[in-house]
């Protein structure tokens, strides 16, 4: 699994709004969103205008950067939206939001998404009873995502559950008890992802 080891906060600044890559760390003052008004990189540097086409890059970069895949993941992901029935804008944040790293993330049982998806490949979660170890795995209707009943694993999740104070997305259902665990109630739609996209722009990229 690729990881970005160079500053993310660069990544909301050049996006221009914040994409929670850093968690709970992203609400507070210390983000370096709220303190650099300015894009990264030199700040004497003027850029030339912004293209119809760098527009609609954004918007898949932007995307792309808050769910952590790759262009490989993304592309598999689009042409899978594609070959579905109805928009395939929808169709693609459906597919995201769907996947078992980003599902643990808005249960809240991760700080941050990067953070859900080592979660996922650590063994610390189980999807109806089984191990499931591959972040990209796709949740369904009905799938119930539980904590492992470990001391390690319990302890983890919980105490990242007393850091975070996310609203659980109306998609899912969380149970706190001695065994955290997560229902998927439906299909996700576009109007249930954690940040702001214009999917059509992304649609009329890819679609070239």
């Amino acid at each position: 699994m690729a990881r970005q080891h160079s500053p993310v906060c660069r990544f909301c600044r050049r996006e221009g709004m914040k994409l929670f890559l850093k968690g709970s760390r992203c609400d507070t003052p210390k983000c370096a969103f709220e303190r650099r008004e300015s894009p990264p990189g030199m700040s004497s540097f003027r850029r030339g205008k912004s293209t119809d086409y760098g527009a609609h890059l954004r918007e898949k970069q932007k995307v792309k950067h808050h769910y952590g895949i790759l262009e490989r993941q993304f592309r598999k992901l689009f042409a899978m939206a594609e070959r579905g029935k109805g928009n395939t804008g929808e169709a693609l944040m459906s597919l995201l939001e769907r996947r078992l790293d980003n599902v643990v993330y808005r249960l809240g049982f991760g700080q941050s998404l990067s953070q859900a998806r080592a979660i996922v490949n650590h063994g610390h979660v189980t999807v109806n009873g089984r191990r499931v170890d591959v972040p990209s795995f796709l949740t369904r209707p009905g799938d119930v995502i539980r904590v492992k009943n470990r001391p390690k694993s319990l302890d983890l999740v919980k105490a990242c559950m007393a850091e975070v104070h996310r609203d659980v997305p109306d998609f899912l259902h969380r149970v706190e008890g001695d065994i955290p665990e997560g229902h998927v109630l439906r299909l996700p739609e576009a109007a249930d992802a954690s940040i702001p996209v214009q999917t059509q722009m992304i649609v009329e990229l890819c679609s070239k």
